[in-house]
């Protein structure tokens, strides 16, 4: 974690950068074919829930709650992927943003079976 330099200094993360480090992070483990859609709404505590291309995160006091909604593969083992997409994003999110992760869930919304020959 950085210490500010002054006690005023702060440090602003928009909320499209955390989507954007939790959609990368999900896309770049093998077997998942690309982000589904993601349903929209609020939480339980009626706030907005930022959200985009597969991406829904829930910000809490500086812990982030990440349901992640992808189309995979047909030939990768499912159970697999999941753990290792949970793993990805949350070494991303702690590494590059410093960020406490409280869980990941990931949705499958869809296999893409390849096309016969």
């Amino acid at each position: 974690m950085v210490t500010p330099r002054h006690p005023n200094d702060t440090v602003t993360i928009a909320p499209g950068v955390l989507l954007t480090i939790a959609r990368l992070a999900t896309l770049d483990v093998p077997g998942v074919a690309r982000m589904g859609n993601t349903p929209g709404g609020v939480d339980k505590l009626f706030r907005r829930i930022p959200a985009a291309n597969g991406v829904q995160l829930a910000i809490d006091e500086g812990t982030v709650t990440a349901h992640l909604y992808v189309v995979a593969e047909a030939t990768v083992n499912l159970r697999e992927m999941c753990v290792q997409i949970q793993k990805s994003v949350t070494r991303s999110i702690r590494e590059i943003l410093g960020m406490k992760v409280e869980s990941v869930n990931v949705h499958i919304e869809d296999v893409v079976f390849a096309p016969l020959p």
